[in-house]
């Protein structure tokens, strides 16, 4: 079943720590909260010992109070459970509670994040700890939802304390059965690491190289993220049975060795994320041509994938540092606002910034708030200010509508987690999938994150036109079957090298690849090479229907193919003076009404490019208008209607001219545009067709 935010009202918000700030400065700050026409807030995620500040003694009093003038400024709350933040008084009579390092050296108390999952006695207490909560604040008429922990494996996403390597062998016994099983799973006849005994079984510990055993190493990662959820589940489970059924129950954020679909399906009502654009400046994606915020778009692509309406409950509105160090640049002014959009555009139905206040102690104080350390109005203000306006217009409008998008890219968790030692695929995804998504942004086509899993349904697939799987390298017969359905159908399907070769366990398959999918590409792989840093990187050269020759790079590695079905034919061949020079690099197989290409590189935004040509897809709104590279689009509409909503999202440090074909409705200003339209830097248009609005 399909988790989403299910809501009438756009909710626009902040996040809050009455315990950071004197008491008498909460009225003012509710005050001027509604002046920005927020409507909600985020309390309590980090206050442990403010509700326990002993063990096994509550106190309620300070967040009653908190709660209370909130309400009466007509602000609703969303609570955080505090278990992300453990008490020193826990940590100190328990220390079986703390994470540890690989080599079993306990973590200390301070920071966050800095227990496991697993203790039974940290569950025993986080769970009384969220169920006091619930049955305290059950019925408090300002609260309307509840955030389960803060950003789980953040910071920390592997777990070695002598609890977990106790559970592992529990997850273990019941995924397996046996020793037997257990051993062929993990190959460990390979180097004599062949289990006797159930008490031998660990979780992976400092090896010679720091190379440990790959598929030992998978199983680690799906087990970090049945334990997180598991312990989410925990929590959610104790507030669900409490509180009345009109309170959700959420969990923030998106990190490592996690399986955030299964989460949100089993646990959560719908899944929230924190968006911070401006870290795209410090940590660029990878290749040429990087999207630095505009790949934000990538991860609430990711987002939407869980849950089609979700909440941002973080959203960044100033730079962000730790006490260390300030990392990012400020927000220039407008982005805010472009970023507020960018979520929303993407299926954000609720929003809240992150902070109101910067704080002015501990380890976030370069995290900067909406508010600055003097409290005095800012831009920053003025411009949440200026959406808080502009929503209250027009969320009704918007809330609620489904983001359409005729492409996908596939993805996968084993894949993803496989890849993080698999150095030959792993890398190649993350290149090949942002160059894919920087040539569908940069055509103007809406791209959904698809995540290929047990729940797969031909249905989710027949959806779109196009899927494009970079580097399945980890796939089952299963999903090769569901793929191959799918193009008989009509659908296309692009293939990347490296794809076909591992089955679930990691295991390389003894079968000529790309293993199966195989008889669907309609090709074989005869050889394969990794492009050395001294090689020269070849070309694929092939010709389209006009006659041109077209020619792409080939990088970091190539398949080279053999066809070998009737209805498959090569594409392009390899050019550059290798050995295989000549041989085929690309091919396309028909299959029914879909086809089928094998591209045998990993994928350059110009070939993905070409290849999108090659499919026939292009920008739905190509009849529109027509839109410079730097304006994104996304498409949203009401379900049962046809009138579609377009986001025009504006990325460039300079004004971009947008062409408007026929008379449209600009939501935000009322405006009705047609013809040549100026985007300032940072702009946004919301439009409908026909003036309507």
């Amino acid at each position: 079943m399909t988790k989403s935010l299910n809501t009438t009202q756009f909710h626009l918000g902040v996040c809050y720590y009455p315990e950071h700030w004197a008491e008498e400065l909460w009225e003012d700050d509710y005050r001027r909260m509604r002046e920005c026409g927020f409507t909600i807030i985020r309390v309590a995620e980090f206050a442990w010992s403010i509700f326990e500040p002993s063990e096994g003694e509550f106190h309620f009093e300070l967040f009653d109070r908190a709660l209370a003038a909130a309400h009466k400024h007509g602000l609703k709350v969303i609570l955080g459970t505090p278990t992300a933040t453990p008490p020193a008084w826990l940590t100190t009579k328990y220390p079986e509670t703390l994470n540890a390092a690989q080599n079993g050296v306990l973590y200390q108390h301070g920071q966050r994040r800095h227990f496991n999952y697993n203790s039974p006695v940290y569950r025993r207490l986080a769970a009384r700890i969220a169920q006091r909560m619930a049955e305290h604040y059950k019925d408090h008429p300002a609260v309307i939802g509840w955030q389960i922990d803060n950003e789980l494996n953040c910071e920390m996403n592997v777990f070695y304390s002598q609890a977990d390597h106790i559970a592992f062998r529990s997850w273990l016994q019941e995924k397996y059965g046996t020793l037997e099983q257990l051993n062929h799973a993990w190959g460990t006849v390979f180097w004599n690491q062949t289990y006797s005994d159930w008490e031998q079984v660990h979780l992976t510990r400092p090896t010679v190289s720091n190379a440990p055993n790959p598929h030992q190493s998978l199983d680690e990662k799906r087990f970090f993220s049945d334990s997180a959820i598991s312990y989410c589940r925990l929590q959610a489970d104790i507030i669900r049975d409490i509180v009345p059924s009109y309170q959700w129950v959420t969990h923030n954020g998106i990190f490592g060795h996690l399986d955030n679909h299964k989460l949100t399906r089993t646990t959560l009502d719908f899944m929230s994320y924190d968006s911070y654009p401006n870290i795209s400046t410090i940590m660029p994606d990878l290749g040429d041509r990087p999207l630095l915020d505009q790949k934000w778009s990538w991860n609430l692509s990711v987002v939407r994938s869980i849950s089609p309406h979700f909440c941002v409950m973080e959203q960044q509105s100033g730079a962000c540092g730790w006490f260390t160090r300030l990392e990012t640049p400020a927000p220039l002014p407008g982005q805010m606002r472009l970023w507020t959009y960018q979520s929303i555009a993407h299926g954000a139905d609720m929003l809240l910034y992150f902070r109101w206040r910067t704080a002015s102690i501990g380890t976030e104080m370069y995290w900067h708030g909406i508010n600055d350390y003097s409290n005095q109005e800012n831009r920053k203000v003025r411009e949440a200010a200026l959406v808080g306006k502009e929503l209250q217009q027009i969320g009704s409008q918007i809330v609620g509508q489904r983001y359409l998008a005729e492409a996908a890219i596939i993805k996968s968790y084993d894949n993803e987690w496989d890849g993080e030692l698999d150095s030959w695929h792993g890398p190649l995804e993350r290149y090949s999938l942002l160059e894919w998504y920087k040539a569908c942004v940069r055509a103007h086509i809406p791209t959904d994150a698809l995540y290929i899993d047990e729940e797969t349904t031909l249905e989710q697939l027949s959806s779109y036109k196009l899927l494009v799987y970079p580097h399945a390298t980890i796939i089952t017969a299963t999903h090769a079957k569901l793929l191959e359905a799918y193009a008989r159908q009509g659908g296309t399907v692009i293939f990347g090298c490296r794809s076909g070769y591992k089955d679930e366990n990691g295991h390389c398959r003894m079968e000529p690849l790309p293993g199966p999918l195989a008889e669907l590409c309609g090709i074989e792989v005869e050889d394969f090479t990794r492009i050395g840093p001294h090689q020269t990187t070849p070309d694929i050269r092939w010709v389209v229907d006009s006659g041109t020759e077209l020619s792409v790079r080939a990088p970091e590695f190539n398949d080279i193919l053999r066809i070998t079905s009737e209805s498959a034919q090569s594409i392009g061949h390899y050019s550059g003076g290798s050995y295989y020079e000549g041989s085929v690099a690309a091919a396309r197989n028909t299959l029914g009404k879909g086809a089928i290409y094998y591209f045998g590189s990993a994928f350059t935004e110009t070939a993905a490019a070409k290849l999108l040509a090659l499919s026939g897809l292009s920008s739905p709104a190509a009849a529109l208008m027509e839109l410079p590279e730097q304006v994104e689009l996304h498409r949203r509409q009401r379900p049962g209607s046809e009138q579609d909503t377009w986001f025009l999202l504006n990325y460039a440090h300079n004004s971009q001219t947008v062409v408007i074909r026929q008379q449209m409705r600009d939501l935000l200003s009322g405006k009705l545009l047609q013809g040549a339209v100026t985007m300032r830097p940072f702009d946004v248009l919301i439009l409908t067709a026909g003036g309507e609005g």
